[in-house]
């Protein structure tokens, strides 16, 4: 059975780029409640520990600067499905190959400046959502 939750952040480039609301009208209107949201600015530390399954790729060190270079929304969404239904809404990693009217089609700059975060599984889901936010921080 799929989790029905799961994690996004909206990126430094759309949150400095006034996107925010926008995206998450967007998430919104798709079905998705939001179950705990923040603006913060991660370290570059943070961002290292957030993304550590990278941390062998030749694009780590760039992408921890990248996500250390302004504030963030993160937020918890549940829906049905809700992995799988985000991945659909947020569009392809490359907002070049994204589908018309997904929000990185809308939103994102390119490859690297891509808008959005969208946790790929349920797992990751989980701990990604921990790693943002305490039990006492999250809707029931």
């Amino acid at each position: 059975m799929a989790n029905n939750r799961t994690f996004t952040m909206i990126k430094p480039d759309a949150f400095k780029d006034g996107h925010t609301g926008a995206i998450t009208k967007m998430i919104e209107d798709a079905g998705f409640s939001i179950k705990a949201m923040k603006l913060t600015q991660l370290t570059s530390e943070t961002a290292g520990e957030f993304y550590a399954v990278h941390r062998e790729r030749p694009f780590y060190n760039d992408l921890c600067a990248y996500m250390s270079s302004g504030p963030i929304v993160a937020m918890i969404l549940e829906k049905d499905n809700a992995v799988e239904d985000f991945r659909k809404l947020i569009g392809a990693t490359n907002p070049a190959d994204a589908a018309e009217g997904t929000i990185r089609k809308i939103f994102a700059r390119s490859l690297e400046s891509n808008a959005v975060h969208g946790s790929d599984s349920d797992e990751n889901a989980a701990i990604e959502g921990s790693f943002y936010f305490s039990d006492l921080e999250k809707i029931k």
